[in-house]
């Protein structure tokens, strides 16, 4: 049986240490969270997005967007409008841990594509400088900001001959996704009546 060296984990250094299954658990706790966050917007859930914030978090896009997780869901919708496809991809995570605060920096490449015709591609990369505080045991977003590395704007590519994507099912940043409807604890979890069992 592995015992938890405390319930409070302190690794507020990026030096290399020992690890202890208590650092691994509250780690991965985040990076679930990170990852959940990727989906909600990808699959424009709302309400889960809503969930992953604390009340009295702040969510800082830039000039794009500034203010409260209520605000932020209020407003992603009409910037979501504008395309067609989005992807967010977080590679290298980073978490420091000072009890039941912690803070990461998550690199992120995030894809976005205009509808039809005239299809364009925009692809940032960059960052996510993230503040978090654990509350009744659940780690959530304090405060979530985005620094910008690069960007790469371009026509989406059309090919002359078959496309690739011929037959494939297109993802959808809503509840008719295939994520939702032919994965059954997915569809329940998004609230869909009737998810495959």
């Amino acid at each position: 049986m592995t015992t938890l060296r405390s319930s409070v984990t302190r690794t507020a250094t990026l030096e290399p240490h020992v690890v202890d299954m208590s650092e691994m658990i509250e780690k991965f706790a985040l990076q679930q969270l990170a990852w959940t966050y990727c989906h909600a917007i990808d699959r424009g859930d709302l309400r889960l997005l809503r969930s992953l914030y604390h009340d009295d978090a702040i969510d800082d896009h830039g000039p794009m967007f500034r203010g409260s997780p209520d605000e932020y869901v209020a407003w992603l919708p009409s910037m979501l409008a504008n395309w067609e496809a989005t992807s967010h991809v977080i590679s290298n995570m980073l978490f420091l841990i000072d009890g039941h605060q912690a803070e990461g920096e998550l690199a992120v490449l995030a894809y976005h594509r205009t509808p039809a015709p005239g299809s364009r591609e925009v692809i940032a990369r960059g960052r996510y400088l993230d503040r978090y505080e654990k509350r009744e045991g659940i780690w959530r977003f304090l405060r979530r900001s985005l620094v910008l590395d690069s960007m790469e704007e371009r026509s989406t590519p059309i090919g002359s001959g078959p496309s690739l994507d011929e037959g494939i099912e297109k993802g959808r940043a809503d509840a008719e996704d295939a994520c939702f409807t032919r994965l059954a604890m997915f569809g329940r979890q998004r609230g869909l009546p009737g998810a495959p069992a």
